[in-house]
């Protein structure tokens, strides 16, 4: 008998598509998440913030802005509320990437 894994039954990637993260990981949605993340990027640096100052006033671990700017792990939506009421934006600022 063959001990489970849990990556049994998981669905390959898609040609092309990157494996980097759990991000949006079909093709046609990357581009626009790659837009969303340069949005929380862009609204960090012109708030005068470091990843560290972020981390810091949430009481964060610096790596958990640095995976969510680089798009290794995924932002939920309070998170985005509390990121947007940080960097003086509304959310729906984020999720306009057209």
């Amino acid at each position: 008998m063959q001990a489970p894994t849990h990556t049994r039954g998981m669905v390959q990637p898609a040609e092309g598509e990157t494996r980097k993260s759990r991000k949006a990981r079909t093709v046609p949605y990357q581009a626009r998440y790659n837009g969303f993340l340069a949005k929380l990027i862009t609204a960090r640096e012109e708030a005068g913030f470091t990843q560290r100052d972020v981390a810091e006033r949430l009481g964060m671990f610096h790596s958990w802005i640095s995976k969510t700017e680089s798009g290794d792990r995924r932002l939920d939506v309070m998170e985005l509320i509390l990121l947007a009421d940080l960097y003086g934006k509304n959310p729906q600022y984020f999720l306009d990437t057209e």
